[in-house]
C-alpha cells in the first residue's frame, strides 16, 4: 500500500496525549509544522531526564547564571566553575558516563538560560490536542514524515520497562531532525547565516562578546522571508553558540551512548 506524503506526530504517555497530522505538503506549511514539533519535544524533555539529573537545580542554576546581557550571560555558561555546578546536578559514579550526562544537562542549562533573554523556542508554540487517530493504543511517542525522498521513522513503545531516559533520547532525536528540516523548507538562506561568522575558529572567552554581537546585529531579513524571519534568527544563535562551544539542544548521541554503555 502506497503511504501518503505526510508529517505526523502522536504522544501519549501519563497526562501527555497529543496526535497531529499534516498532510498539505506546501514547504511552508511543512516548515511551521515541524518547528511546532519542535517546540513540543524541547517543552517536554526536562521531564524525562529527571532520573538521571536534578532537572529542577538546573532550572535554578539557570535563573542564577542569568545576566542583565547576553554577552555576559554566556560567558558564564561557558564557564568551567558551570560544569562543575553540573557535575553535582548528575545522578551519575562512572566517570565516563557522567561526562555524556553533563553533555546532556549543559545543553538542557543552556535553553532553559536564554530562553527570557533571546528566542529560542519557534513562534508557532507547542502542538496540542488530538485531531487524528492514535497509530497505536499503546503508550508511545511517534514522528514520521514522507515527502519525496525524504523519509523518517521515530518511534517509541513505553511501558513500565522503558527507561525514561530512552524517551528523552527520542525527543532529543526528533528535535534534530525537525532542526534541521525547518530551515529547508522555510528557505532560509543558512549558508549566508553561516557565513557571518566563518571569522570565528577557536573562541576564546575574550571573543565571546565579538561572537554575540555578531549575533545580535544579524538582520533576519536579509537571509528569510517573513514568516521565517525568527526562525532565522534562532538558527543563528544555534551556530553562534556552537562557535563558542555551547549546544542549544540536547545531544540525542550523547544519551544514545549513555543508554548503551549504561544497559
Amino acid at each position: 500500500m502506497k503511504v501518503e506524503e505526510h508529517v505526523a506526530f502522536t504522544a501519549r504517555h501519563g497526562d501527555w496525549k497529543v496526535a497531529k497530522k499534516l498532510t498539505d505538503m506546501e514547504g511552508e506549511k511543512i516548515a511551521h509544522f515541524l518547528a511546532g514539533v519542535s517546540n513540543t519535544v524541547n517543552a517536554r524533555i526536562g521531564d524525562y531526564l529527571r532520573d538521571a539529573m536534578d532537572v529542577d537545580g538546573i532550572r535554578k542554576l539557570a535563573e542564577e547564571l542569568r545576566k542583565e546581557s547576553l554577552s555576559d550571560t554566556v560567558v558564564a555558561l561557558k564557564s568551567p566553575g558551570t560544569a562543575r555546578k553540573l557535575g553535582n546536578l548528575v545522578n551519575e559514579g562512572d566517570k565516563k558516563l557522567k561526562k555524556l550526562l553533563v553533555d546532556v544537562a549543559k545543553a538542557y542549562l543552556v535553553r532553559e538560560t536564554l530562553r527570557p533573554l533571546v528566542p529560542v523556542d519557534y513562534p508557532e508554540g507547542i502542538l496540542e490536542g488530538v485531531d487524528v487517530e492514535f497509530p497505536f493504543e499503546d503508550e508511545h511517542v511517534n514522528f514520521t514524515a514522507k515527502h519525496g525522498r525524504w523519509i523518517v521513522v521515530k518511534r517509541l513503545i513505553i511501558d513500565e520497562k522503558t527507561p525514561m531516559l530512552d524517551v528523552a533520547r527520542l525527543l532529543a532525536s526528533i528535535n534534530e531532525t525537525t532542526t534541521l528540516k525547518i530551515p529547508v523548507y522555510a528557505e532560509i538562506d543558512i549558508e549566508g547565516i553561516e557565513e557571518e561568522f566563518s571569522a570565528f575558529k577557536k573562541v576564546k572567552k575574550s571573543d565571546i562578546p565579538r561572537v554575540i554581537e555578531v549575533y545580535e546585529a544579524l538582520e533576519p531579513a536579509v537571509y528569510a522571508d517573513e514568516p521565517f524571519e525568527e526562525h532565522a534568527k534562532i538558527y543563528a544563535l544555534r551556530v553562534a553558540l556552537d562557535k563558542i562551544g555551547l549546544n542549544l539542544d540536547v545531544p540525542a548521541k550523547s544519551l544514545e551512548k549513555y543508554l548503551e554503555k549504561k544497559g
